[in-house]
């Protein structure tokens, strides 16, 4: 299994996909899973939706992460061929200078860019300590003009991501980027070919969701499509095991997958998740069940789209789950190819313990 997790992930890794510009992805993840009963499906907006029947009695379980990546559009073309970018999604201004970068114009025709950085030279002292905010920023492919640009494809709205890149660390760790979710992809992919040879168990929509990094909602409507009794968000948890983290909590590379118990984004958002009862029972009953390290997670400034999923219809009883990971939103994010196959196997044997007598009430077993 740890293998092909870290082929799954690799490949995934090295395929450009700006929210709302996920198609190169999807179509890989979709020519990468076994035989199911029911071909993938794709939506307008571009989820990819797996469904794998099971006991109509029990009830059905949504399972997904996103596809997408954070990055840029270009906003506007200089005579001297230099870009403008806007921001799209959470980049973290201060690792930005001198990032190589790929504009995305089409399968074989990307342009590199480098994310421009003054020569340090030419810079003042105080110079040395200032970040350049993201509308400042400038990118050079090396053409020289706009036309040299344009005539390589490059348009006001061409999406830019961090250049792909995957460093196979020490101890099965893997760097790189969109790790965030590309992770979660593979994690899904492998849970796909258990699931496949499965017997019994719920129904189960496996949804690789978009525009996550954008706003929030991708999966939102493949949840109103779907309408789950139950949804499982995978994505990245914060790895505490730096010093410049211990603060934050106890989740670490290496330490299992972990399940968070509170998160909320209060910066202009207003929205989080607290994960139902019967859901953390499952959870924590499966991991000991099945001697499966389970680490928890409590954060403020941390959002997924499971906290617009779970308001669909009546309330989706819903949990977050994912693995730790350093450096997040960074163009060399670091996670554990351990921890995503512990997660996995967690995923499956919490989703075989799901039959017709599951609670879906608050009130029984609550204290």
């Amino acid at each position: 299994m740890k293998d092909r997790i870290r082929q799954d992930l690799i490949a995934l890794m090295l395929i450009p996909g700006l929210s709302g510009h996920e198609d190169r992805v999807r179509r890989h993840i979709a020519a990468s899973l076994p035989n199911l009963p029911h071909l993938p499906r794709t939506d307008r907006l571009g989820n990819l939706i797996v469904t794998i029947p099971g006991n109509p009695q029990a009830p059905s379980v949504m399972v997904f992460t996103h596809m997408d990546q954070l990055g840029f559009f270009v906003r506007k073309i200089e005579d001297d061929g230099l870009i403008r970018v806007e921001r799209m999604g959470g980049v973290p201004e201060r690792a930005l200078a001198a990032q190589a970068v790929l504009l995305c114009v089409g399968p074989g025709r990307d342009v590199p860019g480098i994310i421009c950085n003054k020569s340090h030279h030419a810079t003042s002292p105080d110079e040395k300590y200032h970040v350049i905010k993201a509308p400042d920023l400038l990118i050079d492919t090396g053409h020289g003009s706009r036309a040299a640009v344009e005539a390589v494809g490059v348009r006001i709205g061409t999406p830019v991501v961090y250049r792909p890149n995957v460093l196979e660390m020490g101890g099965d760790r893997i760097a790189g980027t969109s790790i965030d979710d590309r992770a979660g992809c593979a994690v899904l992919i492998e849970l796909a070919r258990a699931l496949a040879t499965r017997q019994g168990g719920p129904t189960v929509h496996l949804v690789f969701s978009v525009q996550e990094e954008f706003n929030l909602r991708g999966a939102l409507v493949a949840a109103q499509t779907l309408k789950p009794d139950i949804a499982i968000q995978i994505d990245l948890m914060l790895a505490c095991d730096t010093p410049d983290m211990a603060s934050r909590g106890d989740m670490r590379m290496g330490g299992g997958p972990g399940m968070s118990l509170y998160s909320f984004h209060g910066r202009g958002t207003l929205n989080g998740v607290i994960p139902h009862p019967a859901a953390v029972r499952l959870i924590e009953q499966t991991a000991q069940a099945q001697a499966i390290p389970l680490q928890h997670s409590a954060q403020v400034g941390v959002l997924t789209d499971l906290s617009y999923v779970q308001l669909v219809g009546e309330g989706v009883v819903s949990v977050d789950l994912g693995f730790p990971c350093r450096y997040t939103h960074s163009a060399l994010e670091m996670c554990d190819l351990n921890d995503l196959v512990a997660l996995a196997r967690l995923l499956e044997c919490a989703l075989a313990g799901i039959g017709p007598d599951f609670a879906l009430s608050r009130d029984e077993g609550t204290p």
